[in-house]
């Protein structure tokens, strides 16, 4: 289980370029292993996209797609950056309806190749609607990240979307859904980028553990 967020450390990250390096769906096409890997798991159009640019200060690095499911493959970015720099993993959208099934047949696969074998994998960002209790899809990844020994990184998007009332009622529901404690349980918006500390500071513990 990851540790509690305790302070931002947006005043020591210093992203000075991010760069889309390729995209692949089998191992052999990865990129190499040179830096530290955080991979962004989450449903279709959980916000996703918009809290890998927030978090990297692009507007359309990652592209946001009114077409839930479209991404089918997992891309690669390089973060260089101070006090560290990273690669950040885009992984494809789970859990839209219309997605083809053959597609959703490759999904499962995929997905479980790279997260138990991809060596510079530190943790990995699940990425859940603060409005929503978690599915099945969703309490499937967490179950593969527990199995592979992956350090679970929770965020909770859409903050903006609720009030403070629901956004407690709902933050203890999806933790006891989870089984793990609140405090655990980063909180993010994208629109008003409340929470950007926060993931970089879960982002920046994961890179410095000895291990996931």
């Amino acid at each position: 289980m990851p540790p509690t967020v305790t302070a931002p450390i947006l005043q020591t990250m210093h992203i000075h370029q991010t760069t889309f390096i390729k995209s692949a769906v089998k191992p052999a096409d990865y990129p190499p292993i040179d830096l530290p890997e955080i991979a962004f798991a989450g449903r279709s159009n959980v916000g996703k996209s918009s809290l890998i640019n927030v978090i990297v200060e692009r507007k359309a690095l990652v592209r946001t797609s009114s077409t839930p499911g479209r991404t089918q493959l997992i891309n690669f970015f390089q973060v260089t950056g101070v006090p560290f720099s990273l690669n950040l993993v885009d992984l494809p959208g789970y859990g839209y309806a219309k997605v083809p099934l053959d597609v959703k047949r490759q999904w499962g696969p995929m997905m479980e190749r790279y997260l138990s074998g991809r060596e510079s994998l530190k943790g990995v960002v699940l990425i859940l609607d603060i409005r929503r209790i978690p599915s099945d899809e969703d309490l499937q990844m967490l179950s593969w990240l527990r199995s592979y020994n992956r350090r679970p990184i929770i965020v909770l998007t859409k903050c903006d979307k609720v009030t403070k009332n629901e956004r407690a009622k709902q933050t203890a529901a999806i933790a006891a859904k989870l089984q793990m404690d609140k405090s655990q349980l980063v909180h993010f918006s994208a629109l008003s980028k409340d929470g950007r500390d926060a993931v970089w500071q879960a982002i920046q513990d994961a890179v410095e553990a000895d291990a996931p």
